[in-house]
């Protein structure tokens, strides 16, 4: 009898684990907290700059390897996007190592844009963000297209992989096809005019139901898809290869505008999501970064609070926009896009400690004429 009574208790306890339904929504308490802890108010300043006003740095993404750091980055020459490796000793000084995404002259579908962001990084915040396998290989989404000029044309996204060390320089090999394309057959509404950048994790707990998530950005609307907002959706995997869609809605999506670029960390037992907002119909509003939250990956609260970064020195007054977020040794880094209003685009820094000034400008001192 005492033995049939741990049996029923242990079976109500798996019952009520199994049961139990995570919050869709977190509480502005919580939110305030992750403010708190995220929040960089000392601009350090640029770190990335092109040689010219002719390219336009983009796009960073931060992983530790071999105990050294790592960024990717993404270059638009005027003919389209490729992707840069550097790294750095101490996360404010950077060497630019080469491309390890580049323009192939061929007729491949990818051949004039390779925008690439890598995989699988570790997500749990203040802990080192090392790069993770899958079946032996690293792995990193992009998005691709063969048409030349600024983000123009059919616009995909594919996986690129390599079974080298992703911190040394060479090039990474790709998948075939691209696995999301607005000409799906099972395209949402909000996915069927393009696809911009993805960033991939592996769901640990398995809340999605699958091992891997995506979180991309895509244009589309059901009546005029090529004249519709730019949201953030979710697709699922098991392999890196196979993607499908999830759900029948965007998890981020304002409406009007561009909502994007997508980076997840993991503080205690909350996703945050770092995110910008830009273009607004009003041509007024400034473009900046904050965050969403969520206890589940597919349901985020909104931070309504002061910005994360926004336009406020001379080297960003035009956009400061797209963050890649970490903590390391106590210190907050937050890696931005900084664009002036001659055009000039490079790769900035924010801190939650003064760490002092970059002394890295920008090279142009006139407007560029890439359009």
């Amino acid at each position: 009898m005492k033995l049939l009574s741990v049996i029923l208790i242990f079976v109500a306890a798996v019952s009520c684990t199994i049961d139990k339904k995570l919050p869709e929504v977190v509480p502005i308490e919580k939110m305030q907290a992750i403010y708190d802890e995220v929040k960089t108010p000392y601009k350090y300043g640029l770190i990335m700059v092109p040689d010219s006003n002719k390219y336009k740095m983009d796009c960073p993404t931060i992983f530790r390897k071999d105990e050294k750091w790592v960024m990717t980055y993404i270059v638009f020459d005027g003919r389209g996007y490729e992707t840069w490796l550097a790294e750095s000793e101490n996360l404010l000084n950077w060497e630019t190592q080469g491309k390890i995404m580049q323009f192939s002259d061929t007729t491949d579908w990818d051949a004039n844009q390779k925008a690439g962001y890598p995989s699988l990084i570790d997500y749990n915040w203040g802990e080192s963000p090392v790069i993770n396998q899958f079946n032996e290989k690293y792995w990193m989404s992009y998005f691709g297209g063969n048409s030349r000029g600024y983000e123009k044309g059919l616009l995909s996204i594919s996986m690129a992989f390599t079974n080298e060390n992703p911190a040394t320089m060479h090039e990474w090999q790709r998948v075939e096809k691209p696995v999301l394309t607005s000409k799906d057959a099972d395209a949402r509404w909000y996915d069927n005019s393009t696809m911009y950048k993805s960033f991939v994790i592996e769901d640990k707990e398995r809340l999605t139901g699958h091992q891997f998530v995506m979180y991309y950005n895509a244009r589309g609307d059901s009546i005029n898809p090529d004249r519709g907002a730019e949201r953030i959706s979710m697709a699922v995997s098991d392999d890196m290869v196979n993607w499908k869609r999830f759900g029948n809605q965007p998890v981020v999506n304002h409406h009007k505008g561009i909502s994007g670029d997508a980076v997840i960390q993991k503080i205690d037992d909350v996703y945050v999501m770092f995110f910008f907002r830009a273009n607004w119909p009003d041509g007024k509003t400034v473009v900046y970064n904050s965050f969403y939250a969520s206890y589940d990956l597919v349901n985020w609260t909104q931070w309504q609070g002061a910005h994360l970064i926004e336009p406020s020195e001379p080297f960003d007054n035009l956009f400061a926009h797209k963050a890649y977020v970490i903590k390391h040794d106590g210190v907050v880094y937050h890696f931005y896009n900084a664009v002036d209003k001659l055009g000039n685009r490079g790769i900035a820094l924010a801190t939650s400690k003064d760490l002092g000034k970059s002394t890295v400008e920008f090279k142009s001192k006139k407007e560029s004429g890439i359009k």
